[in-house]
C-alpha cells in the first residue's frame, strides 16, 4: 500500500499538470460512473488527504480516488503511448489541452459534491504532512486505545493519516519498539514527530528513505529484510504478521534493538 508521501508526490505532479485547465474529454470506466462527463469544467485543485487524492472540479465536484495496494495515477501528453499497465486495467481517463491523465487499478473512484469531502475522508485522523497537522489530536487518537498494539495504532488512518507498512515497520525500529509493545506503554509524541519528520524528509524522494541512505538495499532498517542481519547489531530480522484478517499486515523487527518488555 502506497505511504502518504507516495500520493502527495502524486497529487503534486497531477496539480501542477491539470490545475487551472479545462478538461477536452473525461472518460470514466466503472460502471457508477460510465455516463458521466465532466468535459468542459475546469481543474481547480488535486490535493491529498492522507491517502485519499482529491481532483476538485468547477461547478462542486470533486473526482475522489484511493491507490490502496496497486492503484495509480499516470501523465502522458496527447498522442503519447500509455504505459501504466494494460487498457482494461484503465479506470479514468481526465484529458486536457497539454496532458492526459489515466488512472490505473483504482479500486476506489467516485464523483462526490466538493462541499461533502468529508463523506468520504472525515473519517480519518489528522494528516501528517498537511501544514496545519493537528498534533494534539493524533496523540488523543492513538492513546484512545492504551491496550492496542502500537503497530495496529499508527497504521490506523483513523489516528492519524499518511502511514503506511514501511514507515510504521521502520519507526518501531527506531524507536526501540517491539511491534507488539501496547500504546500505553510507548512515547507517542517521539513517534508522531518522528513519523511526520521521516515523511517530510522523503517529499521530493522516489522512494521511502529511514536509513539516510539512498541507494537500493541500503534504504530501510528493517522493512523487507527478513532473515538478514540487523544493520546495527547483526541479529537477524525476524518477520511475522500482525493485525487481523483481512487488515493484517507483515511486521518485521531486530529482537535485539526492539526487545519484548
Amino acid at each position: 500500500m502506497p505511504e502518504g508521501d507516495t500520493v502527495w508526490r502524486a497529487c503534486k505532479r497531477l496539480d501542477q499538470a491539470l490545475a487551472g485547465r479545462e478538461l477536452t474529454r473525461t472518460d470514466f470506466r466503472v460502471p457508477s460512473l460510465a455516463t458521466t462527463d465532466l468535459s468542459g469544467r475546469t481543474m481547480l485543485e488535486v490535493v491529498a488527504r492522507g491517502k485519499h487524492l482529491l481532483m476538485r472540479v468547477s461547478d462542486g465536484v470533486t473526482i475522489h480516488s484511493h491507490f490502496r495496494m496497486d492503484g495509480s495515477w499516470h501523465l502522458y501528453r496527447p498522442g503519447e503511448s500509455w504505459h501504466g499497465g494494460p487498457d482494461y486495467q484503465v479506470r479514468a481517463v481526465l484529458e486536457t489541452a497539454e496532458w492526459v491523465a489515466v488512472g490505473y487499478r483504482l479500486p476506489v473512484l467516485e464523483l462526490v459534491a466538493t462541499k461533502a469531502e468529508d463523506t468520504v475522508v472525515g473519517h480519518i485522523g489528522p494528516d501528517l504532512l498537511s501544514p496545519d497537522f493537528d498534533r494534539s489530536l493524533a496523540l488523543a487518537n492513538l492513546a484512545a486505545e492504551p491496550d492496542r498494539t502500537i503497530s495496529e495504532a499508527l497504521l490506523d488512518q483513523r489516528n492519524l493519516a499518511g502511514i503506511g507498512n514501511v514507515y510504521r515497520v521502520e519507526i518501531c525500529f527506531l524507536l526501540g519498539l517491539h511491534p507488539w509493545r501496547p500504546v500505553s506503554s510507548v512515547d507517542l509524541g517521539a513517534a508522531v514527530d518522528l513519523s511526520r519528520r521521516l515523511m517530510k524528509a522523503n517529499l521530493r524522494n522516489g522512494s521511502q528513505v529511514t536509513t539516510g541512505v539512498d541507494r537500493p538495499g541500503q534504504r530501510t532498517w528493517v522493512f523487507e529484510r527478513a532473515g538478514k542481519p540487523c544493520r546495527r547489531c547483526r541479529t537477524t530480522i525476524l518477520t511475522a504478521p500482525i493485525g487481523e484478517p483481512p487488515r493484517e499486515r507483515v511486521s518485521y523487527w531486530c529482537p535485539s534493538c526492539q526487545p519484548e518488555l
